[in-house]
């Protein structure tokens, strides 16, 4: 696993020992954290065009960094409760991604894997 990410892995089980947060941190606790903070992203989205949401602000791009890091954050931890290596299943995924989505069927479509 990355070093970066083992480091912050540490940070934030510390984090939450000094404040006895480790009680609340299950596997279901900490992944219903990281939908509500996915939907928090989403929010500073909605009713955006398109290309309003490639054009923000930079107050608007500083807010949705901030919930970019709550995601990250709670991706981090439920990771760290349920002992996955996050880089080697990112790199797992994106093999098996490109084994569903070739590139002289998928490139330029949004289609899924089953209908290609």
């Amino acid at each position: 696993m990355s070093r970066d990410i083992e480091a912050l892995q540490e940070k934030l089980r510390e984090f939450a020992s000094e404040r006895d947060w480790g009680q609340f941190h299950s596997p279901r606790n900490l992944a219903a954290s990281l939908s509500i903070e996915a939907a928090e992203v989403l929010e500073h989205f909605q009713w955006l065009t398109d290309e309003q949401s490639r054009q923000l602000s930079d107050e608007k791009r500083a807010a949705v960094s901030t919930e970019l890091a709550d995601v990250f954050l709670y991706l981090v931890q439920l990771a760290d409760s349920l002992r996955v290596d996050l880089i080697a299943a990112s790199s797992a995924k994106i093999e098996e991604n490109g084994r569903k989505y070739p590139v002289d069927r998928s490139r330029g479509a949004a289609t899924k894997y089953t209908d290609l």
